[in-house]
């Protein structure tokens, strides 16, 4: 009979690595789990057989049934400006590391498994909807070149998910570099031992960094890495109009991927104070804040590295405040540079973009539609003031702008939040013809379509996600 071990071998090397961060636990029994949606393209690159994973075996994998040496991974984090000191996988589990067809090491990590001693009274379990939200969401930033975690499957457990409503539960099969987050060292710091965190911060660099391991100081390297890398992150976010919605500190991975698309989406109508979580009242993780709070998030993630940078905090915080000031420097060339490739110049020039983000806000212009129109010429259309945007086009026609690499780089497709939450809402009715189709539309982000031109549409009315716990 086959199982789940015959389907792939894992290896464990952050759980031996830092044992005091890991919690040995195992996913709740799912008696009939049935596959909603496979990620092929994925399994192959895992070195999986998408045909196994279809099997029983393979869906036993796929919720955890049976599986040995899972855990739960212990971290900390600021939530929206406050601190917890003990977060955790209140719902999921670490199944164990594969290497992949490329030579990465890659995590495969449930989300719903059932409750941990993490889960902090919560039930443990997800919903179909924001597990094929996550799903899709992934693809679409993987379509888009942005570092991100992605869905390997999600697969119906059957069991009934109370939250506003009852809801049909499901679990995701996540891949990720690792799942090490801010919120990881803020936690390993605030045990006090510094052999844990030294243990993290090696494993950290070897995994991720290994470049840093060569420098005279590898812990500030390490720093100094991490925030160039989320610089990077942010403003791609930035350049697709994302809001990721739930910026925390145990949602900043050192990898530099993306991860959790609990309360996320995508600008339609521009706005930097647009704001779409149900939760973030204060527009704390608004669109235009990312970058700042994103910076906010390193100097935690600085703070929780001081032990190892210097003899003293003084000395460490001389060292890594310099660092940290690079992620604006950083952020701003990779902003800057993007956008320039959006408006098809070969300089940025920062006068021209401040004037037509002002023309977009004040216009209430969509963001997406609006690049691929200004490459067709028909942007003009997008405005109701249109003299002050025949002013700003002559000013960017002068500039030579090539029209045709504009269309290389900004996309047709988004997920189109009203589209999105449309097809979540059928397919936890048991319909997913229409998840699938955007699914398809959103892993061709730059490819224009007839048949798709309803997936261009912008939602009209506020937009308001919510977070599925």
């Amino acid at each position: 009979m086959t199982t789940a071990a015959d389907i792939v071998t894992f290896s464990h090397t952050y759980a031996r690595d830092v044992p005091g961060l890991v919690l040995r636990w195992s996913a709740a029994e799912v008696e009939s789990p049935q596959l909603l949606v496979l990620n092929d393209e994925l399994a192959v690159e895992l070195g999986l057989d998408p045909a196994a994973l279809r099997e029983p075996a393979g869906l036993a994998l796929l919720v955890g049934n049976g599986v040995p040496d899972t855990v739960a991974l212990a971290y900390a984090g600021h939530q929206f400006g406050n601190y917890s000191p003990r977060l955790g996988d209140g719902r999921a589990l670490l199944l164990g590391e594969l290497i992949d067809t490329a030579g990465r090491r890659r995590d495969l990590h449930l989300k719903g498994s059932g409750p941990t001693p993490f889960a902090r009274g919560g039930d443990g379990l997800a919903a179909v909807g924001p597990m094929l939200r996550e799903y899709l969401v992934g693809e679409a930033m993987h379509a888009l070149g942005i570092p991100t975690t992605r869905a390997l499957a999600v697969v119906a457990t059957g069991r009934p998910v109370v939250r506003e409503q009852v809801l049909p539960g499901a679990v995701l099969a996540r891949v990720a570099a690792s799942h090490i987050r801010v919120g990881t060292f803020q936690f390993a710091a605030a045990t006090r031992d510094e052999a844990l965190l030294r243990s993290l911060a090696d494993h950290a660099v070897a995994r991720h960094h290994p470049e840093a391991a060569e420098a005279p100081n590898p812990y500030l390297e390490l720093f100094r890495r991490v925030v160039l890398a989320q610089a990077e992150l942010v403003a791609r976010w930035m350049l697709v109009g994302f809001v990721h919605g739930v910026m925390n500190t145990d949602n900043m991975t050192i990898s530099g991927e993306t991860i959790d698309y609990g309360p996320c989406a995508f600008l339609d109508t521009y706005h930097p104070a647009t704001v779409f979580s149900s939760i973030d009242h204060g527009g704390r993780y608004a669109y235009g804040n990312q970058p700042a709070v994103a910076q906010w998030n390193l100097a935690r993630f600085a703070e929780a590295l001081l032990p190892l940078m210097a003899d003293t905090p003084e000395q460490a915080v001389e060292l890594a405040t310099p660092v940290l000031g690079e992620f604006a420097d950083a952020y701003h060339a990779a902003y800057r540079a993007g956008m320039a490739a959006k408006l098809g110049l070969a300089e940025h020039d920062q006068q021209l973009v401040d004037d037509l983000l002002a023309l977009l806000r004040d216009q209430r212009v969509d963001f997406t539609n609006f690049f691929r129109a200004l490459a067709d010429g028909t942007a003009r259309d997008l405005f109701l003031d249109r003299a002050a945007f025949d002013a700003w086009e002559a000013r960017w026609s002068a500039l030579g702008p090539d029209r045709a690499a504009m269309n290389r780089v900004n996309p047709v497709h988004i997920p189109r939040n009203h589209l999105l939450e449309d097809a979540l809402t059928a397919a936890a009715a048991g319909d997913l013809a229409p998840f699938l189709e955007m699914l398809e539309v959103v892993r061709r982000p730059f490819e224009p379509r007839p048949e798709w031109a309803r997936y261009t549409q912008p939602g009209t009315g506020p937009f308001v996600t919510f977070c599925g716990t």
